[in-house]
C-alpha cells in the first residue's frame, strides 16, 4: 500500500542520501531529456533544511544553488532532467498537446524505503512549452510554499516545497502587475506520475506502455497491488482520501484537470488555489472558472469524474467490471475519509459510521447556514470547545453546541488566541512588503508558524 505524507525531518533519523533513477525503468516514450535554463541568482528565498535532512542531504549555501538553480545532478540520481509526457482533460476538454512545459523531473531518491521525486516549476522551456516561457513568477512560488506548508499542517497528503530561488528575470504576465519577479521552485513528492500519463498512452492505444506504467506504479507506490485493476482500486481510495481532506481543510484546488491529479493521491502544483473564508459550495479559486466546474462543493464530483477518465485509460488492459466496481465504491470511501478528517481536525472521538456521517453532514449544513468564519470555527471547537466556559459559545447556535458536545474530546483546544489561516487577503499582506521593500519577514514568520502547527 502507498505510504502517505513525506516526513518533516525533525522526527526522522538522518541517513546518507540515496539517489535513484527508477523512472528510467519505463524506457522510451515516457519522457524527454531536457536542459535547465541559465539563471542568474538573486537569492535563496526558501529552503527546507529539516526536509533535506530527513532524506540525508546536508548542503552548503553554494550547493543549494548548484543543485536547485543550476540543477547539477544529485549523487547516484538522474544524469539529466526529464520532462515527462502526458495528456489530460482540461476543464473536461481533452488536450493531447501538453506535458511538462515549465518543469521537469530533476532527481529521485529513496528515504525510509520510499521512492521520492524532485519536481521543478519555472526551470525553463521544454518540448511541451508551446508558446510559454517556462518560467514561474516569484509570487507564484511564494503562494506554493505557503499552500504546501499549510496543507501539510492540516494533515493533507501533499507535495512539499523544498527550495525557492529568485532569479533576475522580469516576467510579463496578464494576471500579475508586470514586469514581475521570477523564481525557480523545487518540490519533493512521492510521484511525478499523473492520471494524464496513463491517458497519453491510452490515446495511442499503447497496451505495452500502459502495462509498464502500471507495473512501475505498483512496484514503487502500491506494493500491495498485483494487477492494474488492483492498482486502480487503491488509487480510488487514495484520491477519495485526498479530496475529503481538502473539504475538511476548506481548500479549493482551482484546476482539477486530469493532468493535475497525481497517481499517489498527493496534492501538488498549487496554482489559483483559495481557502474558504466561510462555507460557500459555489466558491471558486480560478478567475477563469466561469461556470464553477471546480467550485468547493463540486470537488468530490470532479475527483470521481477524473477517476473515471483514468479507468477508461486502464480499460485497455483491465476488465471493465473490476474498474466499475472500484468507481462505484468512490462515494462511500469518500464519506468515510471525510468523517475521519473532520473528526481528526475537530479533535473528537468518532462513535459509529452512521452517527458520524449524520454529524458531519449537519456540521456542513450549519457552517453554510450560519456563515461562521471558517478558520475560527475549527479553532473554537477543537476538542469540542471548553466544556464549562467554551469559546465564544454565545456566537454559536445552542443546538449546534449540543450536537458537538455529544462527542468526547481526544485533543485539547489550541493554546493560541488566533487560528492559523491562509486566506486570499493574508497572502496579499505577506506579498506586499516583499514586492515593495524586499521584506521577507512576514513570509518567514508565517512559514515558521505553519511548521510549528504540523
Amino acid at each position: 500500500m502507498f505510504c502517505g505524507g513525506i516526513s518533516q525531518g525533525r522526527n526522522s533519523s538522518v541517513n546518507k542520501f540515496k539517489g535513484a533513477s527508477a523512472i528510467e525503468e519505463l524506457g522510451d516514450g515516457f519522457f524527454d531529456a531536457v536542459k535547465p535554463a541559465d539563471f542568474n541568482l538573486v537569492g535563496v528565498r526558501y529552503f527546507d533544511e529539516a526536509l533535506a535532512g530527513s532524506i540525508g542531504l546536508t548542503l552548503s549555501d553554494q550547493q543549494i544553488v548548484d543543485h536547485f538553480l543550476r540543477f547539477d545532478p544529485l549523487p547516484e540520481s538522474l544524469a539529466e532532467p526529464l520532462a515527462l509526457r502526458y495528456h489530460g482533460h482540461q476543464f473536461r476538454h481533452y488536450n493531447p498537446d501538453i506535458g511538462d512545459g515549465r518543469g521537469f523531473l530533476f532527481a529521485q531518491c529513496r528515504a525510509d524505503g520510499k521512492l521520492l521525486d524532485f519536481g521543478t516549476k519555472g526551470s525553463g522551456t521544454t518540448p511541451f512549452s508551446r508558446s510559454g516561457d517556462g518560467r514561474l513568477t516569484l509570487l507564484g512560488g511564494v503562494r506554493e510554499v505557503l499552500a504546501a506548508n499549510y496543507l501539510h499542517s492540516l494533515g493533507v497528503n501533499t507535495s512539499r516545497a523544498f527550495a525557492l530561488i529568485e532569479t533576475d528575470e522580469a516576467l510579463q504576465r496578464h494576471d500579475e502587475p508586470s514586469p514581475t519577479r521570477a523564481a525557480v521552485l523545487t518540490r519533493l513528492s512521492h510521484s511525478h506520475i499523473r492520471f494524464g500519463t496513463f491517458q497519453r498512452h491510452a490515446f495511442f492505444q499503447d497496451h505495452d506502455a500502459l502495462e509498464r506504467l502500471s507495473a512501475y506504479c505498483i512496484r514503487h507506490f502500491y506494493s500491495d497491488a498485483t494487477t492494474p485493476a488492483e492498482l486502480f482500486d487503491q488509487v480510488v481510495t487514495a484520491s477519495a482520501d485526498t479530496v475529503a481532506s481538502w473539504m475538511a481543510a476548506g481548500f479549493v484546488h482551482g484546476v482539477m484537470n486530469t493532468d493535475n491529479m497525481n497517481i499517489t493521491g498527493e496534492s501538488f502544483d498549487y496554482g489559483p488555489y483559495r481557502f474558504l473564508p466561510t462555507l460557500d459550495p459555489g466558491f471558486t479559486a480560478a478567475y477563469f472558472d466561469h461556470n464553477g466546474l471546480y467550485a468547493f462543493g463540486r470537488q468530490p464530483e470532479a475527483m470521481a469524474w477524473n477517476l473515471a477518465q483514468l479507468a477508461q485509460a486502464l480499460s485497455l488492459i483491465c476488465e471493465d467490471a473490476d474498474l466499475i466496481k472500484s468507481l462505484n465504491d468512490f462515494a462511500p470511501r469518500y464519506q468515510s475519509a471525510l468523517n475521519t478528517h473532520v473528526f481528526r481536525r475537530l479533535g473528537l472521538a468518532p462513535k459509529d459510521p452512521e452517527t458520524d456521517t449524520v454529524f458531519v453532514r449537519e456540521m456542513f449544513t450549519y457552517l453554510q447556514e450560519s456563515q461562521s468564519p471558517w478558520p475560527e470555527f475549527w479553532h473554537d471547537w477543537q476538542g469540542g470547545g471548553e466544556r464549562d466556559a467554551g469559546p465564544q459559545i454565545g456566537a454559536y447556535d445552542p443546538s449546534w453546541v449540543k450536537k458537538i458536545q455529544r462527542f468526547d474530546a481526544v485533543s485539547e483546544r489550541p493554546k493560541t488566541d488566533l487560528p492559523e489561516s491562509l486566506l486570499y487577503a493574508e497572502i496579499g499582506e505577506i506579498w506586499q512588503p516583499i514586492a515593495e521593500n524586499d521584506d521577507w519577514t512576514a513570509f518567514e514568520q508565517k512559514s515558521v508558524r505553519l511548521k510549528l502547527e504540523a
